[in-house]
């Protein structure tokens, strides 16, 4: 009988899916999800605009609409093309598939996205990461350094970064472009929550792509994501995208939200005021516990902190029913790191509540082991 083992593509077989955890009854900080939803009165609308939705036949090619309602809520150039796709993942197979044949090189900082590697494996091109610096700011010099060895296709740059939140310094950012021969894909996952954005400069440098997704903006259940470049790259990307990748329940509903974008725009000045409130809470966390937590600086909607332990304290969170993301086993610069996501202030309370009684469970197990072991 035939067996996957015989079929499959070893590099495949070897590999374990991507997991997602479990977050049945859980308060949800570990997907940088917006906890928002939209008002009432919009989704009673919504609902009526569902209804009639021709779900027997296939999307229709045309979005010219779905664009008219993209730029009106954004600073897309005049000049720029758009090109849609199944959330940013989806964006991120399609450049790297049109770019590269087997053995190109893909580059990014590491630690980030994991979609980059993952993608690059898929399409047998060579990932090539190139380590931050200990604060999580770009290594410029070992950066432009492995560009001129590795000449790489396509670099990669997460504007902010994920997991940790940092948005490189712009200076860099544009050395690494006019350095690179290749393409260079910004990533704005997190833009609704940055200080700055490339995207009004998407012409101005001939080799960028800027890519961004709905997700963190309070859409993640539908999956859309957007590119924006010139024609010459746009076309030569939709030639590798699927003729039907984004659905009309989808595209509905991502246009009614963006004809809404005021209510999305302060939903995210909402997070930004309560991703400040948390960032001075958990600063607080040694004074009030005696046990260290480092916090680093985020424009992301999550923060990323440091503490002793951190499979313990993500362990004592799980079973009181908050779920965060340990982030500790992905890059060696994030060991014993934590990621949370930037909620409302109802979760921020109960992580926090967490957070301080799992801290104190293990200060007394320490405690409680140290006497034991004394004679």
């Amino acid at each position: 009988m035939t067996q996957p083992k015989q079929i499959v593509r070893p590099d495949v077989y070897a590999t374990k899916a991507y997991p997602v955890q479990d977050a049945t009854g859980m308060v949800k900080l570990d997907a940088m999800e917006n906890p928002y939803q939209l008002p009432d009165s919009l989704r009673e609308q919504l609902s009526r605009i569902l209804l009639d939705l021709p779900l027997n036949r296939y999307p229709v090619p045309n979005t010219a609409s779905l664009e008219a309602s993209l730029r009106k809520s954004t600073d897309i150039p005049r000049g720029a093309k758009i090109m849609f796709g199944n959330g940013s993942d989806e964006l991120i197979d399609i450049i790297i598939r049109t770019c590269c044949v087997p053995g190109d090189v893909v580059m990014a900082p590491e630690p980030t996205f994991v979609m980059y590697s993952t993608s690059a494996k898929w399409s047998h091109a060579q990932y090539v990461g190139v380590d931050l610096a200990p604060d999580f700011s770009l290594d410029l010099h070992a950066t432009l350094r492995a560009i001129a060895v590795h000449k790489p296709k396509v670099v990669f740059l997460a504007y902010p970064n994920n997991p940790t939140g940092l948005a490189f310094k712009q200076s860099e950012m544009i050395q690494i472009i006019q350095t690179c021969q290749g393409l260079v894909v910004i990533d704005e996952a997190y833009e609704a929550f940055a200080d700055h954005s490339f995207i009004s400069q998407v012409l101005e440098y001939p080799n960028v792509v800027v890519i961004r997704t709905l997700s963190k903006m309070g859409l993640a259940g539908i999956r859309l994501g957007y590119l924006v470049a010139s024609s010459i790259w746009v076309d030569q990307f939709n030639k590798v995208r699927p003729p039907y990748n984004v659905n009309v329940l989808t595209r509905t509903v991502a246009q009614f939200a963006l004809d809404h974008s005021d209510v999305l725009a302060q939903q995210a000045k909402q997070l930004k005021i309560n991703r400040a409130v948390l960032g001075v809470a958990l600063k607080k966390i040694p004074q009030q516990t005696g046990i260290q937590l480092d916090v680093f600086p985020s424009e992301a909607n999550f923060i990323l902190f440091r503490i002793d332990k951190a499979h313990e304290v993500f362990e004592g969170l799980k079973a009181r029913q908050i779920l965060v993301k340990n982030v500790g086993h992905h890059h060696q610069l994030l060991h014993n790191c934590i990621r949370v996501t930037v909620s409302s202030q109802d979760e921020h309370v109960q992580f926090l509540t967490a957070l301080k009684a799992t801290l104190a469970d293990l200060a007394n197990f320490e405690l409680n082991s140290a006497q034991e072991e004394s004679p």
